[in-house]
């Protein structure tokens, strides 16, 4: 059987996902990643983590579904054993989402129901259902939002959601402390990513967003997996239940 650690990540064919994973990596880990649609993008990640000398693999996962979620938990078993020669894994990031924009008074009760099963049901069933496969004294990272803490567009439900997702890090911390298992969030603020539909990346939300922080930038995919790497390590090893925003000081 493997000594190296192993880290799922979800939703890590690129974005934010794939800065953690290769965070992760860089740190020692070797990644089971997920991708929802995006199966090119993900075996370049694969691709690019095993360069690393990284064991690497990518299932399918769609978060938002009940019965892909289950479908997913089942697979895991046999792709540690496969790829990895385990049968247990150590860190598991819960970052698969989107950002739907919820102007009040123009939203229908489907986008409701696809942010909470994507933002929250999904990781919560990730983590009842893989719980029982990670070793003790492992991780969980949930991805939050600055959104959570503060008003930003018209994100409402997001980040509702995301606040959901600060209380049920809290929760999970506590069930799972007794085996060690810490579970802490990370909230990125305006990063240069594809949320939004690719708005991010404008150089009109760049210019709002870097003077909005105090150190002046919007930040990048890597500075949010850096961050992910360090809540997942044993260098936090006394952190627990706690919400880490990455935000460069956003709206401080």
């Amino acid at each position: 059987m493997t000594t190296s650690r192993i880290a799922i990540v979800t939703g890590a064919n690129r974005g934010l996902g794939k800065a953690t994973a290769l965070a992760l990596a860089a740190d020692g880990a070797d990644i089971l990643l997920t991708y929802r649609s995006n199966a090119d993008e993900a075996a370049d990640v694969v691709a690019a983590l095993r360069s690393q000398g990284r064991k690497a693999a990518a299932l399918q996962l769609d978060t938002g579904d009940v019965a892909s979620i289950g479908a997913f938990v089942e697979a895991v078993p046999a792709t540690l054993a496969e790829v990895f020669g385990a049968d247990r894994f150590d860190h598991l990031v819960n970052n698969a989402g989107h950002g739907t924009p919820t102007v009040l008074g123009s939203v229908d009760p489907a986008t409701l129901d696809t942010l909470f099963a994507v933002h929250f049901r999904g990781p919560f069933l990730l983590v009842q259902g893989l719980a029982p496969l990670m070793n003790d004294g492992g991780s969980i990272v949930n991805i939050s939002s600055g959104l959570s803490r503060f008003v930003g567009g018209p994100y409402s439900a997001y980040g509702s959601m995301k606040a959901a997702v600060d209380q049920l890090t809290r929760y999970f911390a506590s069930e799972l402390g007794a085996r060690g298992i810490r579970v802490n969030a990370v909230a990125p603020g305006p990063a240069n990513t594809d949320f939004a539909g690719g708005g991010n990346r404008s150089e009109a939300f760049h210019e709002m967003a870097a003077g909005r922080a105090a150190l002046g930038r919007v930040g990048e995919p890597e500075d949010i997996g850096s961050v992910v790497a360090a809540a997942a390590s044993a260098r936090l090893g006394w952190v627990t239940g706690q919400r880490i925003e990455a935000s460069g000081g956003t709206l401080l």
